[in-house]
């Protein structure tokens, strides 16, 4: 199964009675396997949970801990970029060259790479280096 068709038919299980969006992602770890989630929402918001976060949650689950590639899927005619905390969760397990692809249910899609979707990512170092 490819990372798109994974996407699309997560998203079909998405559990977003409150706004019917509907989100579908999908990572491929480092070993080559792919892990998907969709958004799930609760109607005290801002408790739900992003299909990003989904994926990356079955991939850390399932014991890996980096990303190779990943694929998002919303409705709708323009593609939906991941929200800055997802964007931040997958700087976690990505490099910054990783693909990100962006697309709409009716088939428009954006590529761009984690670096170009999270400029000055906050990482490690800022930990390291704020430590005295």
């Amino acid at each position: 199964m490819s990372l798109k068709a994974a996407a699309e038919a997560v998203r079909e299980n998405a559990y977003a009675p409150y706004s019917n969006f509907k989100v579908g992602a999908a990572v491929r770890g480092a070993s080559g396997t792919i892990y998907a989630g969709c958004n799930v929402e609760n109607v005290a918001y801002p408790e739900g949970t992003c299909a990003e976060a989904g994926a990356i949650a079955a991939m850390v689950a399932a014991g890996e801990s980096s990303l190779t590639e990943v694929y998002v899927v919303a409705q709708g005619s323009l593609p939906v970029t991941p929200c800055g905390g997802c964007r931040q969760k997958l700087k976690e397990f990505g490099r910054p060259d990783v693909q990100v692809t962006m697309a709409a249910t009716e088939g428009a899609s954006q590529i761009m790479t984690l670096a170009e979707l999270l400029p000055g990512a906050f990482t490690p170092e800022h930990l390291e280096h704020g430590q005295s």
